[in-house]
């Protein structure tokens, strides 16, 4: 599947909100603090770091990066996720910011379409890795390289193997396990439904739309409005008709209830793995494949960049060809768990009688997709706003659900002109 392109805007004017944070430690904007004692020291923000979990194992990687080097030093720079993204664009738009980012897709895609970020080509020469093919066609925009994948995180279905010994494999039999297993306080599923969580309902429907065929766009033109993408959204209100979910309940309640065994399934993301593990190491659950049509599940894309501000994009160069390197790419994936990498990588056997269930995650990496309107990536907040809206006004019994993606097909394409 090629690229669609992506059509260039700017950043849009945004809160300072933590812009000290980052501000002291970036090497972009005083190239001469940037090195002492012939050491570059280079800045890497990462959501990760503040992970009570994964955030000390990424810092231990990073320092084995910097036991094997002699004149460049990676420090983490820490920035609290709720306002990650939106703190590094400022600093990154303003001349300033991190040397190395990772930035989820949305950020990602804005920092690309403003110009922020370093185009990849010459410093990192990906002939010599084998890339996932998959998830590497998102980091190019218009024949330039702006990215590497450094963490892609599938989404699949999550069951209790106490409730559902076995997994549903169609739709019809996904939709009959959630009735018979809905009874009293315990429901067959969970999802989100409320426009509070507006980024998690997008993430929710992706999978409907595109396990049952659709696409937001075919990459020029939004088809919000398809037969397909209302079959799949209809598949998705008929089980929120069918109360079989708790209505009204936030990701953080009904996941609760899920690692109580008061849920019986949910579709989410590989890092949901690896917090159900830790969190709750005596739940029976497995995964599967999401039982839809088509085998098309949504995933968590997170790119490593280089800003193009930095005054050392070489050295920031570096730490990426060095995270490139087979060893490190092994390391760095049993550090994110259930998540793929950037190339492919063979899990342990004691990560496989920890998680039996990766394989699963990994297969999904052929044909997962990121949580983006193709063709519109850096419009993709504003599209995701109005569908939502429209859809669950549908939910609420306000509209009729063909009338609300008609009516987000023609708010989205006024949006986009």
């Amino acid at each position: 599947m090629r690229r669609a392109p992506v059509r260039r805007a700017t950043v849009a004017a945004a809160t300072a909100v933590g812009l000290a944070v980052v501000a002291a430690a970036c090497g972009s904007d005083d190239a001469e603090s940037n090195s002492a004692g012939g050491v570059t020291t280079l800045t890497f923000a990462a959501s990760t770091f503040g992970d009570p979990g994964r955030g000390p194992q990424l810092q231990e990687w990073v320092d084995d990066f910097n036991a094997s080097q002699d004149e460049i030093r990676v420090e983490a720079a820490s920035v609290p996720y709720p306002t990650f993204g939106q703190t590094i664009l400022t600093q990154m738009g303003g001349g300033e910011g991190p040397d190395l980012v990772r930035f989820d897709m949305p950020e990602f895609e804005s920092a690309s379409a403003a110009g922020l970020l370093a185009p990849l080509d010459d410093l990192v020469d990906v002939s010599q890795y084998e890339l996932l093919e998959q998830p590497d066609q998102f980091m190019v925009h218009d024949g330039v390289r702006h990215g590497i994948i450094f963490e892609a995180s599938n989404y699949a279905m999550f069951y209790n193997r106490d409730l559902i010994p076995d997994p549903p494999t169609t739709y019809d039999e996904f939709f009959a396990t959630a009735q018979s297993v809905t009874d009293g306080d315990v429901f067959g599923l969970a999802f989100r439904q409320t426009e509070a969580e507006e980024a998690g309902v997008w993430q929710d429907i992706f999978n409907y739309v595109y396990g049952f065929g659709g696409a937001w766009s075919d990459g020029e033109n939004l088809t919000i409005n398809s037969p397909e993408n209302l079959e799949g959204l209809q598949a998705y209100q008929d089980l929120y008709d069918a109360n079989v979910i708790p209505r009204g309940a936030d990701a953080a309640t009904f996941r609760r209830m899920f690692a109580e065994g008061k849920v019986g399934m949910e579709i989410n993301n590989g890092g949901y793995a690896t917090h159900l593990a830790s969190e709750s190491p005596d739940l029976n659950f497995d995964v599967a494949p999401i039982p839809f049509p088509e085998n098309r599940p949504g995933a968590i894309l997170a790119p490593i960049v280089i800003n193009e501000s930095s005054e050392s994009q070489e050295e920031a160069a570096t730490f990426i060809r060095w995270a490139l390197e087979p060893e490190n790419q092994v390391s760095l994936q049993e550090l994110l768990g259930a998540s793929s990498v950037a190339t492919p990588t063979e899990r342990s056997e004691s990560s496989l009688d920890e998680m039996p269930y990766l394989p699963t995650f990994d297969e999904l990496t052929s044909s997962s997709l990121p949580h983006v309107v193709l063709g519109f990536e850096d419009q993709t907040p504003e599209i995701r706003r109005i569908v939502v809206q429209n859809v669950i006004a549908a939910l609420q019994g306000n509209v009729d659900l063909q009338t609300a993606l008609d009516n987000a097909q023609q708010e989205a394409s006024d949006l986009v002109g």
